[in-house]
């Protein structure tokens, strides 16, 4: 059975007449790839569409209209750090959220609210306007409760506080879509929500957007092989481990072959650069922050190896990480330490380190970095699992499906 294109859409019209607004506050669109690969699906099915999101590097202006989509952006402070910071953070976006859904309103009008958390606070929004008769559907992109205990290690009054905030969104949310079956579980049995109101929506590439360009063997810094890395950086993201795994290749086992690439912005970059200074990793590992994509493409073109060094927690365990489908579309084989959402995803594409063991997750580098010919098998396996059952246009259907039941 054939996937439907963005031109199906165009021609059969599934949603037309219908008016979205589509809420997000972590990332600007359309650099948040999903919110806007969404967007655009639902403007190809004959939805007018609008998005709120917060401006950022690149994406300043404070409104556009990009492919019939009207964007409206807000500035937020600074990344959150500490409760005080994230009082601020969101307090400012829910204020910025609000009065430009008014705004919306009167403008353009809608008749669903699409909110995509972190935070799970955009019900706050969507309460405004319940009495008008509008809809709130539930994009679930993290589990925060997960979130809060992998970041700060430990539950009490504010984790509580988030468990609340994540029952009370679902209660508000006529329809949730799940990034996997995990998040559908989660929704079901924490969320409460009907099995037949939950519809899982993968984040899978877009297969026309993502593609392999000529290598830029610069990136080597005249070393042999080039292991890459693209995600946020977080202190919830393992590189930390990353970094003990390659101070073990690179000044214990003496490798000097090897050149490491980061790419991707977040709240611990700084110190995470700090930290590859102190290790003495400096030269070989290069952190190059956000990039535009013909860098980052560059980068996954040109990489033997990519890599995942999420811990083992059950945030990740139960979390798809976009980065995975991502080096799967670029074929490239992974070395990740052994999540359950991560090892549904890459398959056979990718080796499993033992549980945030760094010592290991450098044994598996190794392993493929001596074997050519799994390198090249185990990237093909990946690249036709997303081409198979991962891509954008597998998840439509399950897009529209949950449009459908929201508006009945």
């Amino acid at each position: 059975m054939t996937t439907p294109s963005f031109e199906t859409l165009q021609e059969q019209q599934p949603l037309s007449d219908q008016k979205i607004l589509i809420i997000v506050e972590n990332l600007p669109v359309p650099f948040d790839r999903r919110v806007w690969l969404e967007a655009r699906t639902l403007r190809a099915a004959g939805a007018q569409v609008c998005v709120i999101c917060p401006t950022g590097k690149g994406f300043e202006a404070r409104y556009e209209q990009l492919e019939g989509i009207h964007i409206y952006r807000h500035p937020l402070p600074l990344d959150a750090k500490g409760a005080l910071g994230y009082l601020v953070e969101y307090g400012a976006a829910l204020f910025y959220e609000s009065s430009l859904s008014w705004k919306i309103l009167f403008k353009h009008g809608f008749n669903v609210i699409h909110g995509c958390n972190p935070p799970d606070l955009i019900f706050l929004v969507a309460w405004q306007f319940r009495l008008l008769g509008k809809r709130f559907l539930f994009d679930h992109h993290d589990i925060n409760p997960e979130l809060f205990e992998a970041k700060f290690n430990k539950r009490g009054f504010f984790w509580r506080l988030i468990r609340a905030f994540e029952r009370l969104t679902f209660a508000t949310a006529s329809v949730s879509i799940a990034t996997n079956e995990s998040y559908r579980k989660i929704a079901i049995k924490r969320g409460k929500m009907r099995p037949e109101n939950v519809f899982v929506v993968r984040s899978g590439p877009d297969l026309k957007r993502v593609k392999s360009v000529e290598p830029v063997n610069t990136w080597k810094n005249n070393r042999r092989f080039l292991i890459g890395y693209v995600g946020v950086m977080g202190e919830q993201e393992g590189i930390d481990l990353l970094l003990q795994s390659i101070a073990e290749l690179v000044q214990v086992r003496g490798r000097d072959d090897i050149q490491f690439v980061l790419v991707g912005g977040g709240p611990a970059l700084e110190d995470l650069k700090e930290l590859s200074a102190e290790m003495g990793l400096q030269d070989v590992v290069n952190f190059i922050g956000r990039a535009p994509d013909q860098e980052l493409f560059e980068v996954l073109s040109t990489a033997d190896i990519c890599v995942n060094p999420d811990r083992v927690n059950p945030m990740n365990d139960q979390s798809t990480m976009n980065k995975i489908l991502e080096y799967m579309a670029f074929g490239k084989p992974i070395v990740q330490f052994d999540v359950t959402e991560g090892r549904f995803s890459a398959g056979e594409s990718s080796l499993y380190a033992h549980p945030n063991d760094p010592i290991d997750f450098a044994d598996k580098i190794e392993t493929l970095l001596a074997n050519p010919e799994a390198r090249t098998r185990m990237g093909a396996v990946g690249r036709a699992r997303v081409e198979g059952k991962f891509a954008w246009p597998h998840q439509i259907p399950a897009l529209i499906d949950a449009y459908k039941r929201v508006l009945r």
